[in-house]
């Protein structure tokens, strides 16, 4: 099976209202959907991450796989990506970002062209439910919807998602620049929904050792699962082993550095950050044999999503919840999404390959969003507009 054509379409995927995270406001997300035609009349789907991505996709990817052999993933890659060490040495590693995309549609087109779902190509599924977390934070407000400014608010809205959705998984931002708050947020949601939910916090790096260690000391005794990013480095986050017990997650995929310090226990990935499905497999693989954890972040249009719910159906080791922003998402690309978790799950498509399906007025609309606004600027101060945030921010 050759590939033909490959296309790639930037998208604006928003958010109900933007929530606040720790250097700006955060609308939704930008994303490339790539489609890889093949001359058998299939094209598989994909995802990348940023619009940056698009233009390599298109313009330098895009020529050298035409005529390729789709189900010959390797020898794409080696057509696409540089030696990954050199590249990290010299380049931003967007080449890899945007064959990870790539990558995923070649999955898809394989479990299309053999009629099978992804995670049966992967080995089979361990899990036919996927958790992950309900969110919360600090959001502007809109139409009705959103406007948690306070602990108490945060708090009422985790609640609610528990009694209309069954969730008992929760996972937010911390209010931004302000440690006292934070404790409250902890305090209150932990009363809200329970002794017996899951919750998680994220800084996105916003404190000081100082700062974080003050939250720290203000949350330990309400059973936090994690704490992702509570400051900048891994080394920062050694100094504050020594202050507490909760363990520490991070978007960095740093594991020689994550042994050698003894933190994060936790890694948080998307599925193109490391090149692709297959890299990240061997990834975790890594990972599981070190005992560090895996799950993967959310914010994506259903394809890249409906790949983490195959990728985390095939993989014994990827059993803690995901991220999860799909209750906040009012748009997709699919026919299928935006997906909604119902008590902490959602099922794992059995159609061919990801087993979702692109709606073409979906994807017009979503690129016409993308057209009109630009790519969304989740880095937006809404304090000082027009200047960047700086970290840590207290």
């Amino acid at each position: 099976m050759k590939i033909t054509a490959i296309r790639a379409t930037p998208v604006n995927i928003p958010l109900v209202v933007p929530f606040f995270w720790s250097v700006g406001t955060y609308p939704g997300t930008s994303k490339v959907i790539i489609e890889v035609v093949t001359d058998a009349g299939l094209v598989g789907l994909g995802e990348a991450p940023s619009p940056s991505c698009a233009p390599i996709v298109t313009d330098a990817m895009g020529p050298r796989l035409m005529g390729a052999d789709a189900f010959d993933i390797e020898a794409c890659e080696r057509l696409c990506v540089p030696d990954t060490k050199a590249d990290a040495n010299t380049a931003d590693r967007t080449a890899l970002r945007a064959f990870g995309g790539i990558e995923m549609a070649l999955w898809d087109l394989r479990g299309k062209a053999w009629e099978q779902p992804l995670y049966k190509l992967l080995g089979g599924a361990v899990r036919t439910e996927i958790p992950f977390t309900e969110y919360f934070a600090y959001r502007e407000q809109g139409d009705g919807v959103g406007g948690e400014s306070t602990p108490a608010q945060v708090a009422a809205y985790c609640a609610r998602m528990r009694e209309l959705h069954g969730s008992t998984y929760f996972e937010g931002k911390n209010p931004p620049g302000d440690p006292q708050a934070t404790i409250e947020v902890v305090k209150e949601v932990r009363r809200a929904v329970g002794d017996d939910a899951l919750l998680r916090l994220d800084a996105n790096m916003g404190f000081s050792v100082t700062a974080a260690q003050q939250v720290l000391a203000g949350i330990e005794a309400h059973d936090v699962d994690n704490f992702e990013d509570p400051v900048a480095t891994f080394h920062e986050m050694a100094r504050l082993r020594q202050h507490s017990r909760i363990p520490f997650s991070s978007h960095v995929p740093d594991l020689r550095l994550a042994l050698q310090l003894g933190v994060p226990e936790s890694i948080v990935l998307n599925l193109t950050q490391l090149g692709g499905i297959s890299r990240t497999l061997k990834f975790v693989a890594a990972c599981e044999e070190m005992g560090i954890d895996v799950w993967c972040y959310s914010g994506d249009s259903g394809i890249a999503s409906a790949a983490y719910l195959h990728v985390v159906a095939a993989t014994r080791h990827m059993h803690r919840p995901s991220q999860s922003l799909f209750r906040w998402q009012t748009d997709d690309v699919t026919a299928e999404g935006p997906f909604r978790p119902q008590s902490n799950v959602l099922p794992v498509p059995e159609g061919p390959g990801l087993g979702v399906t692109l709606s073409p007025t979906g994807l017009a609309r979503c690129h016409e969003r993308f057209n009109e606004q630009g790519p969304y600027d989740e880095f937006y101060n809404p304090s000082h507009p027009g200047r960047y945030a700086r970290l840590p921010l207290c």
